[in-house]
């Protein structure tokens, strides 16, 4: 095995979620610096494309898709290997989060719009994906991200979002062993604070800089400090790991 981070994902094909989302746009660009395929998919078609024209390497897709309707998973995935000829690995960074001022203000809209896309939708396209990856043979890789709310319960009015993260690593878990006979690892990547827009809505600077506080390396992470992890867990070097769930948060959570 050579002792490169990139080990084995040269000519792979990756179905990336949220792919134009802060962390998702750098994990697209560090696949496609280690040679691998990626289908970039994101709910706004335009975005899709803008992060595929700045991928090097290629051929590369971007899809606009809604991840919500599970009847349409098995369409996307089909729609990768035709292009792609297999699917090697799927990533999933789309998520939403709707922060409340206080868990009273959290209606039923909230937790069941944060439910569909973070894990009701992970699910059944992991599901899909494992599906394909049975059938072609071979193994492959799934990564699903988490947040660092499923350890701490999020905070007030973002306990509907944690909820949907702690559900990622039951998930996570539950896959890792159901499809470990058939070589398909199952991990998760946990964020702490990366400065994107997600972290940033609902917050001003001095909430902000509080969360910071808390951070022993002292600052949010530029969302491609992420991508490290995500690639890893992709790579050969990854064989032996399945239902982990790592996190990269600054120390701000340690467990």
């Amino acid at each position: 095995m050579p002792f490169d981070l990139n080990a084995g994902l040269a000519g792979k094909s990756v179905l990336l979620t949220g792919a134009a989302g802060g962390i998702g746009r750098e994990v697209a660009m560090a696949f496609a610096g280690a040679g691998a395929r990626v289908a970039a998919v994101d709910i706004d078609q335009k975005r899709a494309d803008e992060v595929v024209a700045k991928m090097e390497g290629g051929p590369h897709i971007g899809i606009g898709y809604d991840l919500k309707p599970v009847a349409g998973h098995k369409p996307l995935i089909d729609r990768v290997v035709s292009e792609f000829g297999r699917l090697d690995a799927l990533v999933q960074t789309a998520a939403v989060l709707v922060r409340r001022p206080t868990i009273f203000d959290v209606s039923e809209a909230d937790w069941d719009f944060q439910h569909d896309v973070n894990l009701k939708a992970s699910f059944f396209l992991a599901q899909a994906a494992a599906r394909q990856m049975t059938e072609q043979g071979g193994g492959g890789r799934i990564v699903n991200f988490t947040s660092q709310g499923f350890w701490s319960g999020g905070f007030g009015g973002s306990v509907a979002y944690a909820a949907t993260k702690g559900g990622i690593v039951s998930m996570t878990r539950g896959m890792a062993r159901s499809l470990a006979k058939q070589k398909i690892t199952v991990n998760a990547v946990s964020p702490g604070a990366a400065d994107t827009a997600m972290m940033r809505s609902g917050m001003d600077q001095a909430a902000l800089d509080a969360q910071v506080t808390q951070i022993p390396l002292g600052y949010m992470a530029h969302p491609s400090q992420l991508a490290g992890a995500v690639l890893f867990l992709a790579s050969d070097h990854a064989d032996y790991i399945t239902g982990a769930t790592i996190n990269v948060s600054g120390g701000w959570l340690m467990y």
